[in-house]
């Protein structure tokens, strides 16, 4: 087989993408990519630190577009629309994108992360400054709603939840988390 011509970095998240949403994780190995590609696995050695580097990429830009989602859901609203604009384009994503989701939370270089994952942080600080918090509580609350939407999500996605509407179950949700941060900005103001 030639040298395929163009074949770069992005070529191969590319493929490793289309890989990884045809057949989840497991399914992405660096001979199924390079396949995909039409190159011999040995090539993809320019553009990737292996199966696990290739992997850390795809996470790495998986966190990029999910905190490019998150980023663009907030812009133009604010409070508890920004808020509720925020949980349900995380739940949107994560539902579309299960395994891409799941590479979100790979374990990968933390430097790498923080950029990947800088315009969600972002976003929720921002957010989350509309209720006057001070950074450390704000941080605290914005892990706080992370860490509901990721239940949520990943029970949903597991069909765990149950019968019933799952769009209600998800709306109480963000009104408990929205009453809740309420209530702790109203007691830090009478303190």
């Amino acid at each position: 087989m030639a040298r395929k011509r163009g074949l770069d970095h992005e070529a191969v998240i590319s493929a490793g993408f289309s890989i990884l949403d045809r057949n989840g994780t497991d399914g992405v190995t660096l001979r199924a990519v390079a396949d995909l590609l039409d190159v011999r696995s040995p090539s993809l050695y320019s553009h990737v630190a292996g199966l696990q580097g290739l992997l850390d990429d795809l996470a790495i830009a998986a966190t990029a577009a999910f905190g490019a989602a998150l980023r663009d859901s907030a812009v133009g609203v604010a409070g508890d629309e920004a808020i509720r604009a925020f949980a349900a384009s995380y739940r949107r994503w994560a539902m579309t994108h299960p395994a891409r989701y799941g590479l979100t939370l790979r374990s990968v270089d933390h430097s790498h992360r923080r950029r990947a994952g800088s315009d969600a942080v972002e976003t929720m600080d921002a957010i989350l400054a509309h209720y006057g918090l001070e950074p450390r509580e704000a941080r605290r609350v914005g892990r706080s709603l992370r860490a509901s939407l990721h239940g949520f999500v990943t029970l949903q996605a597991a069909d765990s939840l149950g019968r019933g509407d799952h769009d209600a179950s998800f709306d109480a949700l963000i009104d408990l988390f929205l009453d809740g941060l309420r209530s702790r900005v109203v007691a830090r103001s009478e303190a």
